[in-house]
């Protein structure tokens, strides 16, 4: 769809806040200061991806960067260089300075040259996205947004004298950088707070962050049950409940060999051995599972299983009535999810604030063994060697994927559940400060955001530098 509103209606209502002038400020045409240049339509036939010319497409105008490149002949004419500003006419209408290499102007992309004796091409770089935003925001979406350079053209640009542009752009770019380097280190935070995190994992899970049971026992001297002692109790236990399920099937066994050793009074075994593996079955979902926004029951999908556990982002709904018959995937508090198509490997825990049913394309992991707690299974299998350990079973197909029978398959590293019980206490303590620290940290983030946009609402009204005199004429 293409804009068909008023431009000088839109810069009057200045929804964004972006398109202030100073009253002492005139406005001048886009294209009385400019000149837009249109991409050319380049064969796609003669496309390439290792030689030709750097061919610059509208999905490259923010990063920046092409992997594009032309192999024919060309009018140079459409060669756009380093620093020049470019905009996409389809999408989102993103505008930047183009910083890659010299590239040629593909169709749909636009090239803008201002005539510097009167306008800035810095301060045209600050101002123009504002109303590209404003554009697009008054352009109907029903299919994909277009814009035209007729509507680029008249765009009413605000029109303060050369030397005031000159002082504006200064000023914001001495503001820019201040908060870029602000922003700057809030991000490293965000890079160490997410490597802590793992760390933390990696030595909870590796009986290297709460004292273990042997050393407990030992420093009392007492003695301590081994490895191999736990191991056997958790099969014995495991053979015991078999009853009324058939012919006993010994769980599956790691090879020993292929993992490192453990601390004493660990072992290893499968999640065969103290869970129940399942899915929601396709057809069954087909045939009873409807969405209702009024249901009383959340159906958990991939998306709710995210890099640091579960994720509450909006779910579907369904009545309880209508999974009634799906007994396999109504969901218990503690129940473990992972993600089999997607983000494979993604685990989460089930939270005990409402009932949760199970959805698509995410396995349940129910522990039911006395020795093992789910909590720490969590932590396990999102510790770096835990991931590590599950990945290790993803077919390489199209679409990479677990199956039940895979996850069954993954060694998990147990520690007595005395241990257990400590290692989780204290891998949730320092949890919840990181997820403090990054609440903050994402809030400051988010709030640099919008003081970058008050800085430009400020230049843009006259309010930044001072403003001196009319406008141009």
């Amino acid at each position: 769809m293409s804009f068909n509103a008023d431009i000088d209606e839109i810069v009057a209502e200045n929804r964004n806040r972006l398109l202030g002038a100073h009253p002492s400020w005139k406005r001048v045409r886009l294209r009385e200061v400019a000149v837009l240049l249109n991409g050319f339509p380049f064969e796609s036939a003669k496309f390439r991806k290792d030689k030709g010319t750097p061919l610059l497409r509208i999905r490259d105008v923010v990063r920046g960067q092409t992997e594009t490149f032309y192999e024919g002949d060309f009018d140079r004419t459409f060669l756009v260089q380093p620093g020049e500003l470019v905009v996409g006419m389809d999408g989102d209408f993103n505008s930047a300075l183009w910083r890659g290499e010299p590239a040629l102007l593909n169709q749909r992309v636009c090239k803008i040259t201002t005539e510097s004796s009167r306008y800035s091409p810095k301060f045209l770089e600050y101002v123009l996205p504002g109303y590209l935003a404003a554009i697009n925001a008054h352009t109907p979406s029903v299919t994909v947004k277009h814009l035209s350079s007729r509507t680029i053209s008249d765009i009413p640009l605000p029109h303060p004298p050369l030397d005031e542009q000159q002082r504006i752009v200064a000023e914001i770019e001495k503001q820019f950088t201040r908060l870029d380097s602000g922003v700057a280190s809030l991000k490293r935070v965000e890079v160490a707070l997410k490597r802590y995190r793992a760390s933390v994992l990696k030595a909870a899970c590796e009986g290297r962050l709460v004292p273990t049971e042997v050393e407990l026992f030992r420093k009392e001297n007492r003695s301590y049950e081994t490895g191999e002692q736990l191991l056997q109790r958790i099969l014995k236990e495991r053979n015991e409940k078999w009853e009324g399920r058939g012919k006993y099937k010994e769980p599956y066994a790691p090879d020993l060999a292929e993992l490192p050793s453990l601390p004493a009074g660990w072992c290893w075994l499968a999640i065969d051995a103290i869970a129940f593996v399942t899915k929601l079955a396709g057809f069954e979902y087909t045939k009873f599972v409807k969405y209702d926004s009024a249901g009383d029951r959340a159906v958990i999908k991939a998306e709710n299983a995210g890099s640091t556990g579960f994720n509450r982002t909006d779910f579907s709904r369904v009545k309880h009535s209508t999974v009634a018959n799906l007994t396999r995937s109504q969901l218990m508090a503690g129940d473990l999810l992972m993600v089999f198509v997607g983000n494979v490997g993604n685990v989460a825990r089930v939270p005990d604030d409402q009932p949760y049913f199970l959805g698509p394309n995410i396995g349940m992991i129910r522990v039911n063994s006395a020795d093992v707690s789910s909590a720490y299974l969590e932590f396990y299998l999102r510790s770096p060697s835990g991931r590590a350990r599950a990945l290790g079973f993803v077919k390489a197909v199209a679409q990479p994927s677990l199956s039940m029978g895979t996850i069954r398959m993954i060694p998990v590293a147990i520690p007595p559940l005395a241990e257990q019980q400590r290692i989780v206490a204290e891998v949730e303590r320092r949890l919840s400060v990181i997820d403090d620290l990054e609440a903050i940290t994402s809030t400051e983030l988010r709030r640099a955001t919008r003081l970058r946009q008050s800085i430009l609402q400020k230049a843009f009204s006259g309010s930044l530098a001072t403003t001196v005199g009319p406008g141009n004429l």
